[in-house]
């Protein structure tokens, strides 16, 4: 891993920022920008077209804004193991595995599901915050950021703001954990202990 900003706190800042809409949104994107700058030129550029976006759009349109990019779009779902795995049974497996990991950890997913992405974001800002590095590695370079690459590429040529906040997230990642795969196909060669259960072929 290769931070030069707190992880934590940019998790928290990328969480906030993907989650929906509320009144502290364009605050909210404006710290993770700032937090970018330190960071990446590339994904600071886009979470600034992003604020751009913000303080031009009513509060009402962002969130319409919000629902057309990831609730009336199955490709672009923000849910991890729906992109890894679709609606098949490794999802349920992935989904038992995070819950179990945050029970350990004493952390919540509240009324969403363990795969919800700011929900992992949230997660990940608690394992950077204790130094549980391991754990982090693996779900970041074998979880989020072969899902990120499936919504950013959902996101291609739509025009639509948020995807400007997925690929600042991606480009984020891809920085701070270059061994970070690719693609789901790449995860079952190198998987980790959390990953192997939900990369087992399916029992014919």
């Amino acid at each position: 891993m290769l931070a030069t900003v707190p992880m934590d706190r940019l998790y928290l800042s990328f969480a906030a920022t993907l989650d929906y809409p509320g009144p502290a949104l364009a605050e909210d994107a404006m710290a993770c920008r700032g937090l970018l700058a330190q960071l990446s030129g590339e994904a600071a550029g886009r979470m600034e077209e992003f604020c751009a976006f913000l303080s031009q759009t009513q509060p009402g349109q962002v969130q319409e804004v919000y629902t057309n990019a990831f609730d009336l779009q199955p490709v672009s779902y923000p849910y991890v193991g729906y992109q890894l795995f679709g609606d098949s049974y490794k999802r349920g497996t992935f989904l038992v595995k995070l819950q179990e990991e945050y029970r350990a950890r004493g952390f919540s997913a509240g009324s969403e599901l363990p795969d919800h992405l700011p929900v992992m974001l949230r997660f990940l800002s608690v394992l950077a915050a204790r130094g549980d590095t391991e754990l982090e590695d693996e779900l970041v370079c074998q979880c989020l950021s072969p899902a990120l690459g499936k919504i950013v590429g959902a996101f291609k040529d739509k025009g639509n703001p948020y995807g400007m906040v997925a690929r600042a997230l991606l480009a984020t990642l891809k920085k701070v954990f270059p061994q970070a795969v690719e693609s789901i196909d790449a995860a079952p060669a190198a998987a980790s202990a959390f990953m192997a259960p939900c990369c087992q072929p399916e029992e014919g």
